[in-house]
């Protein structure tokens, strides 16, 4: 592990890899970390009492932390006697051997896995909230929304888009995939088993949900700066006309006088 701090620390996506009993990894009773730049951090063959040793392991070399924990297991299995190279199953990858190049190829799902999660979930909460607006909108006809939270949640809305794409990689295939035929099966079929791209797509179509949104209230937002704008200058036209009749009568009756 170098020094490099992590951008977050996603405590909430650690996601532990048990195996069945009995099994080991490689052999030994090894345990292993996989840490992600963008935040996931996937434990293999680490028992539970040790799950806190490790995180805080990591803690230390990153930037923030999340305020909420997420966590989820999936199980993988050594059979030296399995026919095929790999053999999936329910919540379980059962592989003849697993060495680092397997774990770093499974972990490179896995971490993208529990990390797509959360950014789902943080859109999940800007769709709730549009949908509050809306619902709203459906009442009194109209909203109360500021520009300044519009602009947050079009920040937000754009950043979530960006990390998923580029931070994540989720459409990059490892370097270990691309130059062995036997691990780019088991990250092949580890996208189709954590359903990443399905997941992707309902991401990117909420995005346009909340896309769509945000540009109806820009605007509303503008046309009612733009009535703000007309009233005013209406006021002021009107405010010059008063001034203007006013000084008229009023040196009319200086010079009647």
């Amino acid at each position: 592990m170098n020094d490099t701090p992590l951008d977050y620390l996603m405590i909430s996506g650690a996601l532990l890899l048990s195996q069945v009993s009995g099994s080991s990894l490689g052999g030994s009773d090894c345990c292993y970390m996989v840490v992600f730049q963008y935040g996931s951090i996937v434990l293999f063959n680490v028992r539970d009492h040790e799950i806190d040793g490790y995180l805080k392991i990591v803690e230390r070399h990153a930037s923030g932390l999340l305020p909420e924990m997420r966590k989820d297991e999936y199980e993988v299995r050594e059979k030296p006697t399995l026919d095929t190279w790999m053999e999936g199953g329910l919540d379980y990858i059962m592989l003849q051997y697993l060495n680092t190049d397997g774990i770093r190829t499974i972990g490179s799902v896995l971490g993208q896995s529990i990390a797509l999660d959360y950014y789902v979930r943080q859109v999940d909460g800007m769709v709730g909230e549009f949908t509050d607006i809306n619902r709203e909108m459906e009442k009194t006809g109209t909203f109360t929304m500021e520009r300044k939270k519009l602009f947050q949640l079009v920040g937000k809305a754009n950043s979530n888009l960006a990390d998923v794409i580029l931070k994540l990689g989720l459409f990059e295939r490892s370097d270990i995939a691309w130059k062995d035929a036997k691990y780019a099966q088991i990250w092949e079929y580890l996208r189709d088993e954590f359903e990443l791209t399905q997941r992707f797509a309902s991401l990117d179509f909420k995005l346009k949900f909340v896309e769509h949104n945000i540009r109806f209230l820009q605007e509303i937002l503008q046309n009612r700066k733009s009535d703000f704008l007309e009233w005013l200058i209406i006021i002021l036209i009107g405010a010059e006309i008063l001034i203007s009749v006013y000084d008229i009568a009023h040196k009319s009756a200086i010079t009647s006088l």
